[in-house]
């Protein structure tokens, strides 16, 4: 995928098919939408393309509005180029262009810009100044200018519209297994790890603690999770067992991210890791002494073992079986 970062003195590209989006997480519905583009651009000739923004609308629109992000910049971008979507164009998200009205967006950006001659909307997307206009009304400005404005449908999961609304909702909720299932992948926090209170080394369960590189980048609910950790210099993932709170039993205050990586002992402090969440087995809670707690986390290995062994089992089931063409 060929990446462009829109300037003023960027070359008019050939004729393309696009959808536009903020595309946080790319998720199955967000790939829906872009697998869709891309059949439309080889019906009629043109390249597939995904238009985006370099950050979120509404830390625009709202100077004080925090995004709980799915994916961070490099990471969205990362995932737009497995779509199969031959360009990305990049679109610098300031007040001047919130203040363009839709019209003068499509026209003047889109077609002016970009050489869009077929826009494909998702079902529940909305630009232009005030967000008042709707798909009609895309419609009947693309065609007064000679652009195709097509609506797409959404892709249910399980009985669950997809969303990238949706997705925080269930890791916030910690339904990262659910999550994984819209997402099309596991969930990942990526991080530094860093000297932290060393009470898992106290209990014989030492534990990497993970700051993360974006502070605007989503934290699951608080709880004890089956993960797969990437760590700097390991050629593949490791499986691990991770704690997101206060640590209760000693008193914490402080949330943090704590991984303890199974059967590793190597250094890592200041090496950077990827946590990805395959399953919450149990809430974070307050135990009576330290040595009740470290029984807990030795029934929490054995649980993680098994989580993780099983989605390995069904992603194996899976990449056995042949293609799905449903949406469903």
């Amino acid at each position: 995928m060929q990446t462009t970062f829109l300037t003023p003195g960027t070359p008019l590209p050939p004729p393309c098919a696009a959808t536009i989006g903020f595309f946080d997480g790319v998720h199955r519905g967000h790939r829906y939408l872009i697998s869709h583009v891309i059949d439309v651009a080889g019906a009629k000739g043109l390249e597939p393309a995904v238009v985006t923004f370099d950050n979120h609308p509404r830390q625009v629109l709202h100077s004080d509005y925090r995004p709980a992000l799915l994916s961070t910049p490099a990471e969205k971008l990362a995932l737009l180029g497995q779509t199969g979507a031959a360009r990305c164009f990049v679109l610098h998200f300031d007040s001047r262009m919130a203040a363009l009205p839709a019209r003068q967006f499509i026209e003047d950006v889109l077609l002016g810009q970009l050489n869009v001659r077929h826009l494909v909307i998702g079902y529940d997307n909305r630009f232009g100044h005030d967000r008042a206009e709707g798909f009609d009304d895309y419609r009947r400005y693309g065609r007064a200018v000679g652009i195709d404005v097509e609506q797409w449908q959404p892709l249910e999961v399980g009985g669950v519209r997809v969303s990238s609304s949706v997705v925080r909702s269930l890791l916030l909720a910690g339904e990262v297994d659910m999550a994984s299932r819209c997402l099309g992948y596991h969930y990942t926090v990526s991080g530094t790890v860093a000297h932290g209170r060393h009470v898992g080394t106290s209990l014989g369960f030492p534990t990497a603690n993970i700051v993360p590189d974006d502070p605007l980048k989503l934290v699951p609910a608080t709880g004890v999770y089956a993960v797969e950790a990437s760590i700097e210099g390991e050629e593949r993932p490791l499986p691990a067992m991770l704690n997101i709170g206060t640590c209760p039993t000693f008193d914490g205050t402080a949330t943090t991210i704590e991984a303890h990586v199974l059967d590793y002992s190597a250094d890592l402090y200041g090496r950077r890791m990827g946590i990805a969440f395959v399953k919450r087995l149990r809430d974070e809670r307050k135990f009576r002494t330290p040595a009740e707690l470290a029984s807990q986390l030795r029934h929490d290995i054995g649980h993680t073992r098994e989580a993780l062994a099983a989605s390995q089992s069904s992603q194996s089931s899976q990449n056995s079986q042949p293609s799905q063409n449903s949406q469903k």
